[in-house]
């Protein structure tokens, strides 16, 4: 890696593992990675080999490539294209590979009823346009234009517009984008 490079690698894995409140010794239990090998890479005092970038990736819950991408501030704009299916049409608002992954649904209140999903994760949903109903398990919470919902994904649960057509703003996390985000 060039010298540019291990800088960016060594501050993002600094900033991940101090955002989720570890230690380096937490760090170094989840991975194997002794905790001072660890400081040495973050300080800059050893390089960085992907004998030990793996493992803490693999640890941090991040990929490699999120660590070394040398991010274009040129590319930004993220120029959705609508993916259709029978009632409704889904817009990805994130890149691939983010942490959390935004989307805009737009459901057809003819849109055949979906049957509840159960999965790990968390939804965040914002209603900006219609009313859904959403069913969490087995309790319908209707929810309007301006209001939002958030939810653990292990409750059955399944969202369908109300009378006319509702659009969505949905935030997943790994685990929900996972589950309905597929192709």
């Amino acid at each position: 890696m060039t010298q540019p490079v291990d800088d960016l690698v060594r501050s993002r894995l600094r900033a991940i593992r101090q955002h989720l409140g570890w230690s380096l010794d937490d760090l170094a239990a989840k991975t194997g990675v002794g905790a001072s090998t660890i400081s040495r890479i973050e300080t800059g005092r050893r390089t960085i080999s992907f004998d030990v970038l793996v493992p803490l990736a693999r640890g941090l819950d991040v990929s490699v490539d999120e660590l070394i991408a040398n991010d274009r501030h040129d590319e930004v704009v993220i120029r959705p294209e609508p993916h259709h299916s029978p009632g409704m049409t889904v817009w990805t608002l994130s890149r691939p590979g983010s942490a959390m992954q935004a989307v805009k649904m737009r459901i057809e209140p003819d849109a055949p009823d979906p049957e509840p999903q159960v999965h790990p994760g968390h939804d965040f949903m914002f209603v900006l346009d219609g009313t859904v109903r959403l069913t969490l398990g087995g309790v319908d919470h209707v929810v309007s234009a301006g209001e939002s919902a958030e939810f653990s994904t292990m409750t059955p649960h399944a969202v369908v517009a109300v009378d006319r057509p509702a659009e969505v703003l949905m935030i997943f996390d790994r685990d929900g984008a996972l589950a309905h985000l597929h192709d």
